[in-house]
This record gives structure tokens, sequence and C-alpha cells, in this order.
């Protein structure tokens, strides 16, 4: 086993880089990562605290079930703790979680690939496009993309169960659909398509037997539900609440196209051909020459079709193929009835996933096939070759990270305040602009004060009419809201204003009795104190 770890570790390092070089200073330049660095961190300081309260965030003050409005990522904020009480820094914990997701995704397809193809070579190929290509490596921004080793390793159980028709694999199986439960709504969703369609193409190996693997399937699922329900009932709530449901215009905005199984932002191709392909929207979903090359041999060669497994993979990558196109294939809305939590999707092009995953496999199996065909001395030497092929057709590093500033001392002097109930920062955006709360909402992982600012996958309506308030301040309308709110502090990044309103801002908050000036930092950002005006 330590040729793979060795094995992936490497290709995450190379895929990745320059990440790697500096990774508690290196970040992608995207609000999505810093908003995924908070959740991880915010996971691993709230679960040993105060669990019951975990999904009760310290953004969006005062809204609860906050960390509902974006993606769960339970199990990377648990892998958390060790780094954040070892003194990481939000940013680096969560580079060391992105590089771990593509290590262990690596070797979660190992596992699937070689016990599927019978062939350790042959593992080692499923791993790489299972872990790396244009599902993942675009995604670089989204934690969650890369934490998709359960995925694998629920078909892996799924193999068990019809194998072995035993307790075991059933259970394991419902613990891994409930980590990608707590992972990602859309692994859960692409989980659930995927076991569903594979078990229906294995159907020759089970049918006889279906009354013992019925009450198994069953208990697995049980305990899935049992794992899970705690994460999802809290999304439930926010669904109900933010009366969130996706309608066929939002999806299709967001849902690939045909053109995307042939587009790749892997520098070989991209360069070569695959720009003419490029589109702004649906994602990139091509597995490479080598990968389709070797699963078209999985069904010609050896017993090609009659093979259960070749069938059950097959059938992952058409389902997905499909699902991917949203609203413009009638399976997508028959799916959204059948499993519900669908409706709250956005982006059906994710299912372009499942494409890479099947033929990540059937090319597993067609290499172990090509190697019992071609003379003994080409046995180890292709397989390395067609390895080396593939990944030099995947790769998209080196990827443009910018460097993470300090975040201001100012928040260090937030917390020797005796008593803080509420922070709001200002400039207060929202709307198209909530990006321009990234900074305030990574620099609380160092203070935990709840934070009337937020950004996030969902925004909440009442914050929205909050925000037109507070976009006005310091005008006095706004300074009522936060006290209303019950704000006991506010920070002033003046640098963001413009230079003729910065003075007027601080002249303005100097003649009010119910503000007190606390500290300045070194950027020009003024910390300030909410008191009652009558004091």
């Amino acid at each position: 086993m330590l040729g793979p770890v060795l094995f992936y570790a490497l290709l995450t390092v190379i895929h990745t880089w320059p990440l790697a070089s500096d990774p508690a200073r290196l970040v992608r330049d995207h609000a999505d990562t810093q908003l995924n660095a908070w959740i991880v961190s915010w996971i691993a300081h709230q679960l040993p605290r105060e669990p019951t309260r975990l999904f009760d965030a310290n953004i969006f003050y005062p809204e609860r079930r906050v960390l509902a409005f974006s993606e769960p990522l339970l199990p990377p904020g648990v892998c958390a703790m060790v780094p954040r009480a070892l003194g990481a820094s939000a940013v680096l914990t969560h580079n060391l979680l992105l590089m771990a997701g593509f290590f262990l995704t690596g070797l979660a397809g190992y596992a699937l690939g070689t016990r599927v193809a019978g062939d350790r070579l042959a593992g080692l190929l499923a791993g790489s496009l299972v872990a790396f290509g244009p599902h993942t490596l675009p995604r670089i921004a989204h934690l969650q993309a890369q934490w998709l080793m359960a995925l694998p390793l629920s078909l892996l159980a799924l193999d068990s169960v019809i194998r072995k028709r035993t307790w075991g694999p059933a259970l394991t199986l419902g613990v891994w659909v409930a980590l990608l439960a707590m992972t990602s709504g859309y692994g859960l969703a692409m989980a659930v398509v995927a076991i569903a369609v594979a078990w229906l193409a294995r159907a020759d190996d089970w049918w006889k037997h279906w009354r013992g693997l019925a009450p198994r399937l069953a208990g697995g699922a049980l305990l899935s539900v049992l794992l899970a329900i705690p994460v999802l009932l809290p999304y439930r709530r926010v669904v109900e609440e933010q009366g969130i449901r996706r309608d066929a215009q939002e999806t299709a905005s967001a849902a690939a196209l045909p053109t995307s199984f042939v587009s790749t932002p892997a520098r070989l191709h991209y360069g070569l051909w695959s720009h003419h392909f490029d589109r702004p929207q649906g994602g990139s979903y091509f597995p490479g020459l080598t990968g389709l090359a070797l699963a078209a041999l999985a069904l010609v060669l050896g017993r090609g079709w009659r093979e259960p497994r070749v069938r059950m993979f097959v059938a992952v990558a058409l389902a997905g193929g499909l699902l991917a196109l949203g609203p413009a294939t009638p399976l997508y809305a028959a799916l959204q009835r059948a499993f519900p939590p669908m409706q709250a999707l956005r982006d059906p092009s994710r299912f372009g996933a499942l494409v890479i995953l099947g033929v990540g496999l059937l090319a597993a199996i067609g290499l172990s096939a090509l190697r019992r065909r071609i003379p003994t001395r080409w046995r180890v030497a292709l397989p390395l070759i067609l390895l080396g092929t593939a990944h030099a057709e995947v790769l998209c590093a080196p990827f443009a990270f910018v460097r993470h500033k300090d975040i201001s001392p100012i928040y260090a002097r937030l917390l020797l305040e005796p008593q803080r109930v509420a922070l709001a920062e200002f400039p207060f955006y929202s709307g198209e602009a909530d990006y321009g709360n990234v900074p305030y909402v990574l620099a609380s992982t160092t203070h935990w004060t709840p934070l009337v600012n937020g950004y996030s996958g969902i925004t909440p309506r009442a914050y929205e009419q909050r925000a037109e308030t507070l976009r006005h301040f310091p005008d006095p309308t706004a300074i009522e809201e936060l006290h209303r709110l019950g704000v006991s502090h506010v920070i002033v990044h003046l640098r963001r204003y413009r230079p003729a309103r910065q003075d007027r801002i601080v002249d303005y908050l100097e003649r009010r009795d119910d503000v007190a000036w606390v500290a300045t930092g070194p950027a020009g950002e003024r910390l300030y104190r909410l008191v009652s005006p009558s004091r």
C-alpha cells in the first residue's frame, strides 16, 4: 500500500502546484475558497464546544442555521480540528484539506479500480482519473469537489454487498453515503444516482438472491439516514424558511452542454483544440483520449458488455451525462420528483463527475484486459506509459494563486473587549457585491464574534432587507439598526471608501455619544464600541 500512497501524494503536489510550496500563504483568488476555509474552521471550533449549535454559525447574525446556507463539509471540518488545535491558520488548514481531498479520493479510486479490474496498475489508473481531472482540478476553489472519496468507496461497498451478501458491506455502504451527505448535497445526489443505476445494471448478479439482500440494503439505508439526519434536517428547515426551489430556467442556466463533454481546461488539449468548445457555463468533462480509448477496450475485450461490472460503470457514466444536461432531458425532472433534495440543487452540470467516474473505472478494466493480451515484457512498461499520458492530458498546473494578506491585528484588539455581542463591518456588502464580505468572514476565524455581515451559497431575505439600511452607514438610520440588532462593535475599513468620504465618516462617528473609538489598525481600519446614548 505504500506505493499507492507515495504515488498519489506526489500527484497531489504536481496537480495543485505551486500550492505545496507555501500552503500557509497561497490561496486561490476566489470568494468560495475563503468561504470554505471559514466553514471547516467553524466546524473545528464549534464541534468540540457546543455541537448542538453547530449550524448556528457566526455569520449573518442574527440568522439561525447559517451553516446550511452552503455545503456542510463536516468530514473535512472534523479533520480540521487537528491543524487548528496545533495553531494552523484557517488558510493553511484549508489548503492541507484541499490536498488531502485529492489524495484520499485517489486512494479510494485505486481501491475500487483494483477490485473491479483485479490489477493494481489498472487500479492506479482508475484512482488517477477519478481524483484528477476536469471535474476536480478546475474546481479547486470548491473543497467539496475534491472530497468525494466516499463516492467510489460506496460503489466498492455495493460490489461487496452483491458478492458477499452479508451485513457488513451493506452497513459500510450506509456509512459512505452518510459521509457524502455530510460533505455535500451534490455528493449525496450523485451517490444515490450511482448506486441506483449500478444496482439495476447488475440485476443478473442479485436477482435470484434479492430476498436475502433486501433487508441488508434496507438496514444500510436506515443507518445512512440515522447518521445523516442531524445534517439533513437543518437543510430542510432552511429550504422551507427561505423558500428555496430551483426552477427549470435557473437549473438550465447552469446545466452542461453537449460540448461540455469535449471541453477541458487541461493545458495540452485546451491549447490544441478544446478552446474551440470552451463555454461560460456547464463545466468541462472530457476525461482524456487515454481514458476513453481504454474504456472502449473494456467494451470489446474479454466478456465486454456481458461483464456486470462493465455494465455498471457504463450505466453510471450515462446517467451522469444525461443528468448533467439538466432540464434538457426528462430524466432530471423525474429525479427531482423522486428525490426531493434535488429540488434545492442549482447546478446540474456537477453530475458530469459521474461520467469521469464511470470512464475511469472502465479504463481500469480495459487496461487490465489489455495487459493480459500483450507480451510479458510490456506488461509493466505500457501501463506506466499510459499512466503518464493520462496525467499529461488532465494537467492544469501551475495554478494562479495569490498570497494571502495577514489578518489585521485590529481583530486581536477586539478579543480584549470585555463584552462582545456582535460585530458589523463596513463597507457593508450585499446583492451581487456580497463577495466583498469574504475578508470579514475569514477574519472572523480569529475571534468568532457573531458577525452581521455574511457570504454564502444562500443569502437570507432578512439580510438583504437589513443591508438596505446598513449600506448607508454611518447615517442615523443605520446606527439605529445596529442598536436594534444588539451590535456591540463596529469595524470601519476606511480605505475601502473614497478619500473624500473617509474624513466625514470619522468626524460623524466621533460626534456621536453612542459610539466610542477603541483602536485603529495598521491599514487605517477603526474599531468602535457601540454604547447606550444615555451613558
